[in-house]
Formats: C-alpha cells, sequence, structure tokens
C-alpha cells in the first residue's frame, strides 16, 4: 500500500471526520488545499460540468484520469476520485478501470451501486462483487449506497437503516474501506447507521443535514460537499457575468 493511501485511510475517524469540499479540477484542487484541506476529492458532476459534458459516466475514463493526474501533480495531499458506477459492465471491466485510478495517483475512488442511469440498485451480491474487484487495486474504495436515494427517511427511515446496514456488511467483507450514504439528513438515523456499521460512514453536506459539528457527534467519519461548490461557483461566475453586462461593477 501506498504512503498517499494509507494517510488517506487515516483520516476516516469516526467522530473526527475529514472533510471533502469537492474539487472538479486543478485549479479548483489547488484553492482548496490552500485552505486547509487534508486530502482532496473531485466530485463526478462538477468534473463532467467543467468539461462540457453529462454526469453519470458521460465523462470518458481517460478524460476522467488525465484530469485526476493534472490535479495529482499540483498537490501532495490524497486525491480521492469519483468514479461514478466503476466504469465497467462487468467486475473485471471495473477492476481494469480501478487499477488505472490507481496508476495514475489516485489514493482512493467513489464508486455506486447502481448502474449508470439506472435507478434501481444492484443485487447485493453483484454489487459487492464489483466492490471487491474495485478493492482489488489497494485504494480505498468509498462504497456509495443510495439506498435513501428518492425515498421518503420519514415513512421508510428504519427500513432503509436495515437494508443499508445490511449492504455495509456485504460491501465490508468484499473489501469496502467506507460506507457513503448520500440523501440523508435525518439525524437519528444517521446515527443508527454510524452504530452499526462496520466500514467509516460518509454523509452528504446539504442545507437539511446536521451541521459538520453534530454529524461528528453522531460518529460520522467523513462529510462530502458533492456537487454543492461546483453549483455555488458557478452560480458566482453567472451573477457576476450578470453584472459586468448590464453595466455594474463586479464584485471582484
Amino acid at each position: 500500500m501506498s504512503a498517499a493511501i494509507e494517510a488517506f485511510r487515516q483520516l476516516h475517524i469516526p467522530g473526527d471526520p475529514l472533510i471533502l469540499v469537492n474539487i472538479w479540477d486543478a485549479g479548483s484542487a489547488a484553492a482548496v488545499a490552500s485552505a486547509g484541506a487534508r486530502a482532496i476529492a473531485t466530485g463526478s458532476y462538477g468534473v463532467a460540468g467543467a468539461l462540457g459534458t453529462g454526469d453519470g459516466e458521460a465523462l470518458a475514463l481517460d478524460d476522467a484520469l488525465a484530469n485526476l493526474r493534472r490535479i495529482i501533480a499540483i498537490t501532495d495531499l490524497p486525491v480521492s476520485i469519483d468514479m461514478e458506477s466503476g466504469y465497467g459492465i462487468t467486475p473485471a471491466e471495473v477492476a481494469v478501470s480501478v487499477a488505472a485510478a490507481r496508476t495514475a495517483g489516485a489514493a482512493g475512488i467513489n464508486m455506486e451501486d447502481r448502474m449508470p442511469g439506472e435507478q434501481q440498485l444492484l443485487p447485493i451480491a453483484l454489487a459487492a462483487e464489483r466492490y471487491r474487484a474495485a478493492a482489488d487495486s489497494g485504494l480505498f474504495i468509498n462504497a456509495r449506497c443510495d439506498m435513501f436515494r428518492g425515498r421518503d427517511a420519514a415513512d421508510d427511515g428504519d427500513a432503509l437503516v436495515t437494508a443499508t446496514v445490511e449492504r455495509a456488511r456485504a460491501y465490508a467483507d468484499a473489501g469496502a474501506s467506507g460506507l457513503f450514504v448520500p440523501f440523508l439528513a435525518d439525524a437519528r438515523l444517521i446515527g443508527a447507521i454510524c452504530a452499526a456499521s462496520p466500514l467509516p460512514v460518509n454523509i452528504l453536506h446539504s442545507a437539511d443535514a446536521p451541521t459538520h459539528h453534530m454529524l461528528a457527534e453522531l460518529g460520522v467519519a467523513r462529510i462530502s460537499h458533492g456537487h454543492l461548490p461546483w453549483a455555488a461557483a458557478m452560480a458566482w461566475l453567472h451573477d457576476q457575468a450578470q453584472q459586468v453586462f448590464r453595466g455594474d461593477q463586479p464584485d471582484y
């Protein structure tokens, strides 16, 4: 295991979460690194948007890896790449894609348990097989579980927690390093997952989610900001351009 991979792994501490302000290119990585980041992580939505394509593996793997190499070239921090569904139809293809990310210098990846464009999660056994193929690379594999995506946590929360923990156990057995549960903002349910998961838990920051301090108290080990930094930066740029084009002075 490389020093960067081990360093990245050691940053995942329940109760003292790693904060990731997700970036999309070398310039945004440099800005976040200089602000005090302990690690760098791409978000697929922002990377795709910055390169003029859509999310959902519409961006070619070669382009994603070229972007990764440019990011790694400007920082000594561990870098994790969002690989969406693993860039492979079969587990064997996933293994090749993830190995390429390691060769490019990644310390970790994010990988989803559903295929691009699909709403339905993969059967647990198949998802675990794909995570096992990814884990053979030796990278930190952050297994994204989309159990709460499009679901009503207020009505189905306890059942969704049970299903999430079942997947967490299977993914851990397959060699995954962390569990990413996006689209969940309920403190009680987050705490229940953290208490039962065999993997350190990653929660997505949102306006509705508990604060970073509260998430730490719940046992969260990693907090990601996802596409929000990209969206905020693009909204700011749009607003500033509007000011310029109507003849006003911009804020910069």
